[in-house]
């Protein structure tokens, strides 16, 4: 246990001065009704006449110990999660088989999803075409990712493992200083991170947002087993339709549909759940779904209401005490 004003203490001091002058008091007052009374009326009120100002002496020492501001490591059972909502922002994504267009319809259910999402919760928002960005950060403000949704347009290509792994990082960002100076020695290798055990998952979690039509390097099932060993859930939500429909991109009309198979396959290495929403209704409800953890970290926390609380009632008991026996405040 550690003080934010470890200085207090030093009144501590004060309970040995207090007892000392409890007793002093005492000594005198049993001379006076030695010297003036022959009653014998103490014999049976002298055992708990000391227990109200013994409780009130501890209740101080508890007060002054709350002064102190203590603090200790406990591990709290905290309400928490992640998401990172990765869109897929392709020509493809322009389509309308998902009325008005795919990105259109992810869009709105995003903002519904975000819109009921308690604040222990940090979203973030990364856009992947034929490479991935991070559009923000894990936030609890939910204006700054609205905003960063609403400034999500169809790109060029789609590679999903680029949403992947850049989800990763926007989950675990990894900086590494620039080298103080030059040096000819071949630098050390990053290490790589140890996988977690298989069917461990951390309170994080990808929803992807694509219609599935990769056609960019590199791997996206390399990118999903990367997001398994580090716990990571990845949803994968196919937009559009299998059917597929025609799409116009800078001149050309090129047709384009959902595939499935490889959303599957994503969902399924890492643990997650794959979701087919044929229209904005199901887009919504695939959201529900989504649950955070409960997650036990341990925390310095201040314990100084606990003390104070614990102080007042003590005070409170022995001003009780007092009244029941004596008809008055010690």
């Amino acid at each position: 246990m550690t003080f934010i004003w470890p200085s207090m203490l030093w009144l501590l001091l004060l309970i040995p001065l207090g007892v000392f002058t409890y007793l002093q008091i005492q000594k005198r007052r049993k001379k006076l009704i030695e010297k003036f009374s022959g009653l014998g009326l103490t014999q049976h009120i002298e055992p708990r006449r000391h227990v109200p100002p013994a409780i009130f002496l501890f209740s101080l020492a508890i007060l002054i110990f709350s002064l102190a501001r203590p603090q200790a490591v406990v591990s709290l059972p905290k309400q928490e999660g992640t998401i990172i909502l990765a869109f897929d922002v392709s020509g493809s994504m322009a389509a309308d088989d998902l009325k008005p267009t795919r990105l259109a319809a992810a869009k709105v259910a995003a903002e519904d999803f975000i819109k009921r999402q308690p604040p222990y919760v940090q979203i973030g928002v990364v856009a992947f075409s034929d490479g991935g960005f991070s559009v923000q950060l894990p936030t609890n403000d939910q204006g700054a990712i609205l905003a960063a949704i609403n400034r999500l347009t169809p790109q060029r290509g789609t590679s999903i493992a680029n949403g992947i792994l850049v989800s990763l990082k926007a989950i675990n960002p990894v900086t590494t200083p620039p080298p103080e100076s030059y040096t000819i020695l071949t630098p050390a290798p990053t290490p790589t991170p140890t996988p977690m055990p298989a069917g461990t998952y951390t309170n994080a979690a990808i929803v992807l947002l694509t219609d599935g039509e990769n056609n960019e390097n590199p791997d996206p099932l390399a990118a999903a087993q990367e997001a398994a060993d580090r716990g990571v859930r990845i949803y994968t939500v196919g937009i559009g339709s299998v059917t597929g429909t025609n799409v116009h991109i800078n001149g050309f009309t090129l047709h384009t549909q959902l595939y499935e198979d490889p959303l599957k396959q994503i969902s399924q290495i890492t643990g997650g759940t794959y979701y087919n929403a044929q229209s904005t209704e199901e887009l919504i409800k695939i959201y529900d779904n989504l649950n955070t953890q409960i997650s036990i970290k341990p925390e310095k926390t201040e314990l100084t209401s606990i003390f104070a609380g614990a102080g007042i009632l003590v005070l409170l008991v022995g001003g009780l005490f007092s009244l029941l026996w004596f008809g008055r405040l010690p």
